[in-house]
């Protein structure tokens, strides 16, 4: 194992005035890349500041994690918006968490879609054309997160981006190699030395095993981690250790800094 290199991200940023949702502290302690809310699903113009901020001192690269307009349901509710209308939503959010991260000295080294918009482009072509249309019309060539052999991965390949395949730490699959819906029994785990122990077997032999006992070939240049899991620190700290003690590098798949 000495040699393999890995990407650890998390969803942070996305505590919204009085309202607290994770750790973002102690997550950056672990992580290589942060998807920073933009806004839309969560997050409010000072917690964004303020995780580009830390991110960058902490040499964590940012990503825009950019959702629909949907704040009241955390944007883990599809929504049927017009292509045009959700390429000008996206260009907004990234340019948003851009200015922040640009004044704390960093930028915007890639994107991730949240929640909804992530599972709805693993098949929906329109949506995942527009977002890829999005990203290339604010910096062409730019490095996106996706689910493996997603419709999105595929548009933002045509558009010219970088496409960057992710697997996920702390959520099951099914036999077909999406992830099991969040409405249905089982689909988050939170056993961190079982988490720990998958993220290893992931980077080692490419595999993952679904709910029902399948397993799956999953090349992954990144592994995601819920920082709005509970005991989210505690599973980042167990995968890190893990993967350190197995001579796994842990580095950022895009730059950290401008």
């Amino acid at each position: 194992m000495t040699g393999s290199t890995v990407d650890l991200n998390a969803d942070l940023g996305e505590s919204f005035g009085r309202w607290r949702l994770g750790d973002d502290d102690a997550m950056l302690a672990y992580v290589s890349s942060a998807n920073v809310a933009c806004g839309f699903h969560a997050g409010d113009p000072t917690v964004l500041r303020r995780t580009c901020a830390r991110a960058v001192a902490r040499g964590v690269a940012i990503g825009a994690q950019v959702g629909y307009r949907d704040l009241a349901g955390f944007g883990r509710r599809f929504v049927d918006v017009a292509p045009d209308d959700l390429i000008n939503d996206v260009i907004y959010q990234m340019g948003a968490l851009d200015a922040f991260a640009a004044i704390a000295g960093g930028r915007v080294a890639y994107l991730k879609p949240h929640g909804a918009l992530y599972n709805a482009v693993v098949h929906h072509e329109a949506q995942a054309r527009a977002l890829a249309h999005a990203v290339h019309l604010y910096s062409p060539g730019m490095p996106v997160l996706g689910l493996p052999g997603s419709a999105w991965l595929r548009e933002a390949d045509r558009a010219g981006l970088r496409p960057v395949p992710e697997a996920f730490a702390d959520r099951a699959y099914t036999a077909e190699g999406t992830l099991v819906p969040r409405t249905e029994p089982g689909a988050v785990l939170h056993d961190p030395a079982l988490i720990a122990e998958r993220c290893l077997r992931l980077v080692a032999d490419g595999q993952v095993i679904a709910v029902d006992g399948t397993p799956l070939t999953v090349h992954a240049e990144s592994v995601c981690l819920h920082g709005d899991t509970p005991d989210a620190v505690e599973m980042a700290r167990a995968v890190r250790l893990t993967l350190t003690e197995a001579g796994v590098a842990v580095a950022p798949f895009a730059g950290a800094r401008a």
